[in-house]
């Protein structure tokens, strides 16, 4: 994180709710010193609802029907 700072964008993923990550951290002096790091001049984006996958399925047969027509 800090060789990226002022350099370029950095770019976290998480699945983990960030009133979370100290919990996860464990130590909370070093969740504190991560966190400032990461979220200072940050955006910030939660998504909500339920996941795109769930909804998205499609039957075996279906995926390859596609596949040879195309």
């Amino acid at each position: 994180v800090d060789d990226r700072d002022g350099k370029g964008a950095l770019l976290i993923t998480s699945l983990v709710p960030i009133g979370r990550w100290h919990e996860i951290i464990g130590d909370p002096t070093l969740g504190d010193a991560i966190l400032d790091r990461i979220v200072h001049r940050a955006h910030r984006i939660e998504l909500k609802g339920e996941s795109l996958r769930k909804r998205q399925t499609l039957t075996p047969s279906s995926d390859l029907t596609n596949t040879i027509e195309k």
